[in-house]
């Protein structure tokens, strides 16, 4: 009986842990993209994958306060992916909006790669784990484009190995 009350308290609770944008999860369908993001562009991916066959793109949208341009990825209508990109000057704003709504990450770190002949490169990175899902934050400090890519299982190498 006790586990029982349990899960009916704390079930209903879990699907607010999941990695969302503008209410969007993985497993959505495109009809839930076009009602977050009336400006996205939808068509068919350029190249065959087996991690999507279509993507939304070109929508803007507030990551906490910070501008960005997002693309969701789709695979038999449903999201399988999203990858946002902001200005890296706002990176710091979009830290703190994301521990605030998805708690501490798992890591955080800014690397610095020595270059030979060039200056150094200094890399941040930040990234969730949740069962099978991630997101994942980086940006190159030197250059002007940070990103946030939220996804499933090996997404991230799947998406570009063309079949």
């Amino acid at each position: 009986m006790k586990k029982l009350l349990f899960l009916l308290i704390f079930l209903p609770a879990l699907p607010a842990l999941a990695y969302d944008i503008k209410g969007m999860r993985i497993g959505g369908k495109e009809i839930d993209v076009k009602k977050a993001m009336p400006s996205a562009h939808c068509k068919p991916l350029e190249w065959k994958s087996e991690a999507a066959d279509r993507r939304c793109d070109d929508a803007k949208l507030s990551l906490g306060g910070a501008e960005a341009r997002i693309t969701v990825f789709l695979k038999a209508d449903a999201i399988q992916a999203f990858s946002l990109s902001f200005d890296v000057k706002e990176l710091d704003r979009v830290k703190a909006h994301l521990r605030g709504q998805w708690g501490a990450p798992l890591a955080e770190v800014t690397e610095t790669i020595a270059r030979k002949d060039k200056a150094d490169r200094k890399v941040f990175r930040m990234r969730w784990e949740q069962g099978a899902e991630y997101a994942v934050v980086v940006g190159q400090l030197e250059k002007k484009r940070a990103t946030l890519d939220i996804a499933r299982g090996s997404f991230a190498e799947d998406i570009y190995r063309i079949r």
